[in-house]
């Protein structure tokens, strides 16, 4: 292995583990806040970051909102995979929610052959196959407990899944910093509408109150942190390869499952086990499976 290959590694493997820390951090602060506006605060801090760092490499005029429709498109859902992921820890053990969260490699391949026309192959299906079997298996103790709840992590997938798809379309468009930018931006607005609509529908859950300053400093911090992870797993991809780092994704199951046992003494069972087990195979069948497709 090749020193960038060794050093694009550890960029993605900190980066993804560095998602599951923000992640515990939102189960950490459950019923404190309504969900959207924790997001939507996220994003804020996010995107000012990001602003900063913009405007310094390509000047004001550049911190204007997109045109292209695709932009928005990539906020909207990317909003909606961070909401369902912050239900998804509060109502789930964090290691579960995550696990869940993984059927999104699946779910990107089956909307990839829908929007990008690219050929419907033996592989995919297997996958997919998988995937919801293992779906079933973590969903079925959990589902007892919290009910629909649990469909939580599979909406923040599809969310992700969609990001990804709409990624590949506008890849090149802009500079990489940019694309970030943009993203964050658009989804800071969906998201700050959505806190003020929940507010105003009277639902309880939604209802803005004045949030203690310890709320408001662990939702920049998840800002700041999920920035920094987004970057080091871009440099991961830089220097290895997107290839090259995807089994890194799962340091963030592993990382979330430690957070789990340590600061919410949530163990998964044997049956969770597996069902973890068989969608991470199927992610990693896929993943090999495009790894040698070129050789083929």
């Amino acid at each position: 292995m090749q020193n960038s290959d060794r050093a694009g590694l550890l960029y993605a493997l900190a980066g993804f583990c560095t998602l599951s820390i923000g992640d515990a951090i939102v189960k950490g602060m459950m019923g404190a806040w309504p969900a959207p506006a924790m997001a939507a605060t996220r994003y804020i801090v996010g995107s000012a970051l990001l602003a900063v760092l913009l405007a310094r490499s390509e000047g004001l005029g550049a911190l204007a909102l997109p045109r292209d429709k695709l932009q928005w498109l990539r906020g909207l859902s990317i909003s909606c995979s961070a909401i369902g992921m912050f239900f998804a820890v509060w109502v789930m053990p964090l290691a579960e929610a995550t696990t869940i969260a993984f059927t999104q490699p699946v779910i990107t391949a089956l909307l990839a052959m829908v929007f990008l026309d690219e050929r419907a192959r033996k592989s995919t299906w297997i996958a997919s196959a998988m995937a919801f079997v293992g779906v079933i298996i973590v969903l079925r103790p959990n589902f007892e407990a919290a009910g629909w709840a649990v469909l939580f992590p599979l909406m923040g997938a599809t969310g992700m899944a969609v990001t990804i798809i709409a990624n590949r379309k506008v890849h090149g468009r802009a500079s990489v910093l940019a694309m970030q930018y943009y993203m964050s931006i658009t989804a800071m607005i969906f998201l700050s509408v959505a806190t003020f609509a929940g507010h105003l529908s009277g639902i309880e859950t939604f209802a803005l109150t004045w949030p203690h300053w310890s709320v408001l400093a662990r939702c920049a911090f998840i800002g700041v942190s999920a920035t920094l992870a987004q970057w080091l797993i871009y440099m991961g991809t830089a220097k290895a390869g997107a290839g090259t780092i995807a089994p890194m994704t799962y340091g963030q199951l592993l990382m979330a499952i430690s957070l789990g046992w340590i600061f919410f003494d949530d163990i998964p069972d044997g049956l969770a086990t597996v069902g973890a087990a068989i969608i991470i195979g199927a992610g990693l069948y896929l993943w090999h499976d495009r790894r040698t497709r070129p050789a083929a």
